[in-house]
């Protein structure tokens, strides 16, 4: 092939993962790699189960051996925009970001500007290429409605410790969240597994068919009137959790346009925050953790129902 590639990794399948698709083995050990980049490089040959090239859905027996030589990234060809970045913390490695509400994390088929993506391209040129020339550097994601706090590599290897940190649970991810309603419990665990929404593609749902283990810990701030100031810690990271979680035990997210309620305060964008980030180093090994205040527009929200 043209294509150079990195050395292969390799995976022994387990007695029980027999039956288990190699997109969805490859998917969970590389949790900040996106299924669809995995089954590119399955069809694109950088996959093989006992020296053989296979399909996305083949099915693995156990025993058996799966390689993944991740090919070297594509030329970035996504443009640089002077955004400005509030930049929290950045060495050779890594990149710490307090993303403003409203910003969407990387470019999208018909979206191709004006993304976090863009604002670091002009900010720095190397970023790991892992995740693809549309989302370089990206490890994990918050929607744009969200603000807060994001890490981003800028070399596979370090993208490549952040990703397993992440499928380990090691990293720290708190939120802090103004929900609807009073919450019953000071604290408490959500564990409802997360899959698409049969009615609606683009939305999440709490169901047991083609989903994903989801898990998020809560814990009250403060009680107003209607409605709970709540921290967030995720145990898991799946697409939408946090929204629908909450949205599932009946307490949605303030301003939500998508899983909240149209009556009571409201906002532009959900009034959730990531304000706490923490991480192993991926080059010294030290612990790092990095805490962004609440914005603006959410303090002056918590200012409003404090004053009621």
């Amino acid at each position: 092939m043209d294509e150079t590639e990195s050395e292969p990794t390799r995976w022994q399948v387990e007695a029980e993962q027999n039956g288990e698709r190699i997109d969805k083995l490859l998917s969970d050990a590389l949790d900040g790699v996106s299924r669809t980049q995995i089954q590119q490089w399955i069809k694109d040959g950088h996959a093989r189960v006992d020296g053989r090239n296979v399909k996305p859905n083949y099915k693995l027996s156990g025993g058996q051996v799966v390689d993944l030589a991740i090919p070297d990234p594509e030329p970035l060809d996504i443009a640089a925009e002077n955004i400005p970045l509030d930049v929290v913390y950045e060495d050779g490695d890594v990149i710490v970001i307090n993303k403003p509400r409203g910003l969407v994390v990387h470019p999208a088929p018909g979206h191709y500007s004006g993304t976090l993506v863009n604002a670091l391209m002009h900010h720095c040129k190397d970023l790991s290429g892992i995740n693809g020339v549309m989302r370089p550097g990206i490890v994990h994601r918050i929607d744009k409605d969200t603000s807060g706090l994001l890490m981003i590599a800028k070399n596979d290897q370090a993208h490549a410790s952040l990703a397993e940190q992440l499928k380990e649970h090691s990293v720290t991810r708190k939120y802090v969240a103004l929900v609807h309603g009073n919450l019953q419990h000071d604290h408490g665990t959500i564990d409802a597994p997360i899959g698409r929404d049969s009615y609606d593609r683009k939305l999440y749902t709490v169901t047991d068919k083609n989903s994903k283990h989801a898990v998020t810990h809560f814990a009250v701030l403060e009680r107003f009137d209607g409605y709970t100031l709540v921290e967030l810690k995720l145990e898991t990271g799946r697409t939408h959790q946090i929204r629908v979680h909450l949205k599932f035990i009946g307490h949605p997210l303030v301003g939500d346009p998508s899983y909240g309620r149209s009556k009571g305060m409201t906002m532009d964008g959900q009034a959730l925050h990531a304000q706490i980030l923490g991480f192993t180093h991926p080059r010294t090994g030290e612990r790092l953790e990095f805490e962004a205040p609440i914005p603006e527009d959410m303090a002056d929200l918590l200012h409003r129902l404090r004053n009621l």
